[in-house]
């Protein structure tokens, strides 16, 4: 029998073109203009990028940033007598990016094959004959670049700093809210031992602080200035190069480094490991609370409005979509590493295979950090924690979480292993023949006569276990209030 050809006949839509495929014919044309990076989508670009990396990364900016280094390069070139200072002040009035044509810019770009030339030529057209000779005296392309570079990464951190510092205050007062909150303490996803809702929030307020630290740090590494010439002899600066640099630094508020690192990328990789560390971190917050959300858990509810919706065909739904979009973000964070340790591995004295790969990895693990504090941040304050759920959860799984007392108690007259083996035994049997615990730990002759009986019920207690959670979590909350941010 021959098989059946099922015709079909397209949708207009889908029939004339795959690249395109939608049905008002106007919007063809509009769509070879429209960004198609997920960052850029007017819908959706929200969720991955915020209004601080877009100023620090769109296009005109980063050009303009390229024409304010060499507007300082020309500036501490004549401080140090190597250009005239009228030369200079000729290129600083020049260099708006304003005062060009960025069509006809993209169009050099796209004809030489070179980034910066095309928009050196435009800085020189603005100037006179005798300044023009003076734009990017003794420089290299990259040179400009890095240090432009340097200047984005210096914004970015700022910004990480302000919004980090505002998770740490919001976190730390949430900490100080809780700190005695009794709830179920879970490892491998199984409740273990009591602890505090405090004691949570403190040991994220901890990793949080850490990054902070850690950011400040590779600030004094990473933030430096580029200006070695061709091939990192400065040759081309002649004897007043050591001190050109230090002007030039001096002027940009950067670091002096001690050599060119045209092909030594280290400081850009610690940068975007760095961001992407700190966001693996904010998902992980993210993600607990995710968890805690679940409605077999109920200890935390995350914020909901009446404009949500939660589902398209399940109206009770409401999703944690905001901690969901912060694990997104770090995966994506996490994917820019790559890019910067693949742009650590170069040839020679110049490759500027390296240099094409951060142009996409600083900005984009700049936007998801940036976006993923923006989001954990609105979590965490429109949080709501459920104080009771978590001390009827605590004390459900009360007779399980509270064992590891036993065994200590117990330790005292048999001795530490001896008294783990008789609760081990007792607990897995229980678990086994789904008998309660309690019954068979009070029954037990073995651990009657080596718990004085008065002191029984106050071991099933999970409040009296929780050792120095509140002391760890005021020292945690101390540490905030010492630091100097």
């Amino acid at each position: 029998m021959e098989p059946q050809t099922l015709n079909v006949t397209p949708h207009p839509a889908f029939a004339a073109r795959r690249s395109c495929s939608v049905s008002e014919p106007a919007l063809v044309d509009d769509c070879r203009h429209e960004h198609s990076h997920i960052l850029d989508s007017k819908v959706h670009g929200g969720g991955y990028a915020g209004a601080a990396t877009r100023a620090i990364f769109c296009g005109r900016c980063r050009l303009q940033r390229w024409l304010d280094v060499e507007s300082v390069l020309a500036m501490a070139q004549a401080e140090v007598h190597m250009i005239p200072l009228q030369a200079a002040l000729e290129i600083q009035r020049s260099a708006k990016l304003s005062a060009m044509n960025l069509d006809q810019i993209a169009d050099g770009v796209s004809k030489t094959g070179h980034s910066l030339m095309p928009l050196l030529r435009a800085l020189q057209d603005n100037c006179s004959p005798s300044a023009r000779e003076y734009v990017h005296y003794g420089a290299t392309t990259q040179d400009i670049q890095d240090t432009a570079q340097s200047l984005e990464m210096r914004d970015v951190l700022d910004s990480v700093d302000v919004a980090l510092d505002a998770l740490i205050a919001q976190l730390a007062a949430l900490a100080n809210a809780h700190r005695g909150s009794l709830m179920v303490a879970r490892t491998h996803s199984i409740p273990a031992l009591p602890t505090t809702f405090g004691l949570k929030v403190a040991g994220w307020i901890d990793e949080l602080l850490r990054h902070r630290d850690r950011l400040g740090q590779a600030r004094q590494r990473v933030l430096v200035v580029q200006l070695f010439g061709g091939v990192g002899t400065m040759a081309a600066f002649g004897p007043d190069a050591m001190a050109l640099l230090n002007v030039f630094a001096r002027r940009l508020c950067l670091g002096v480094p001690h050599a060119g690192w045209h092909v030594a990328r280290d400081r850009v990789a610690e940068f975007v490991s760095a961001l992407a560390m700190m966001t693996a971190s904010l998902a992980r917050v993210a993600d607990e609370i995710r968890t805690l959300n679940r409605w077999e858990i109920a200890e935390v509810e995350v914020g909901w409005s009446e404009q949500q919706i939660g589902s398209s065909t399940m109206p009770h739904k409401r999703n944690p979509e905001g901690c969901e979009q912060v694990v997104v973000m770090a995966r994506l964070a996490k994917a820019q590493v790559v890019l910067a340790l693949d742009a650590m591995i170069l040839e020679h004295e110049r490759d500027y295979r390296g240099t094409r790969l951060e142009w996409c990895a600083v900005a984009d693990v700049s936007h998801y950090a940036l976006t993923a504090l923006a989001l954990l941040s609105d979590t965490i304050g429109k949080l709501t924690v459920n104080d009771a759920a978590m001390d009827r959860n605590a004390h459900a799984y009360g007779d399980a979480i509270c064992m590891e007392a036993f065994v200590f108690e117990m330790a005292k007259t048999l001795g530490k292993s001896s008294a783990y083996e008789i609760i081990f035994e007792l607990t897995q049997a229980c678990q086994r023949d789904r008998v309660s615990i309690r019954e068979a730990v009070e029954c037990d002759p073995r651990v009657l006569a080596a718990v004085d009986g008065g002191k029984l019920a106050r071991l099933f207690e999970p409040r009296a276990h929780l050792g120095m959670a509140e002391t760890i979590v005021d020292d945690v909350l101390t540490q905030v209030g010492n630091r100097r941010f």
